[in-house]
């Protein structure tokens, strides 16, 4: 565990909220200088408490419908089966989260796509290349809450 300071914490906080703010602005902020806040943003980058910088986009309104909640069991658990896995659905462009959870099932991938037919390419291109013992969808209805700020202890 990396020890922040609560600069740090209003820093993350900051950039949680609006990571497309200007360093100017965040040093604003959070009370620093614009150097300070940098060295600081940069040491939380190369530490890895900071992982990206990304815009996030609306699906619905580029045409992607359909969010899918696909929970697997599978009966491999070997080194070789789950490095082929992961390696597998890291190359699905609409999977978007893979969780390996535990009790009555192993993983929890979320699938972002444009159809019932998109989603139905997916769960092909998943179920011929990989053994699984079994695999369902639960179709979201509505987006409530999503990519919210983690909050830091």
């Amino acid at each position: 565990m990396i020890e922040l300071d609560s600069i740090d914490r209003k820093i993350i906080a900051t950039l949680q909220r609006d990571g497309s703010l200007s360093q100017r602005d965040v040093a604003e902020i959070v009370g620093l200088s614009q150097n300070a806040c940098w060295r600081r943003t940069k040491r939380l980058t190369d530490l890895g408490v900071i992982k990206s910088f990304h815009a996030r986009i609306s699906p619905d309104l580029v045409g992607l419908d359909l969010t899918v909640f696909m929970m697997i069991r599978t009966r491999q658990h070997s080194e070789s089966w789950v490095r082929d896995f992961r390696k597998h659905v890291a190359s699905i462009p609409q999977i978007v989260d893979v969780h390996r959870i535990g009790g009555d099932w192993d993983y929890m991938i979320k699938v972002v796509t444009t159809s019932m037919s998109g989603y139905d390419r997916v769960y092909q291109e998943l179920t011929t290349k990989v053994d699984l013992e079994t695999v369902t969808g639960l179709f979201a209805m509505e987006t409530i809450l999503e990519n919210q700020p983690l909050h830091l202890p």
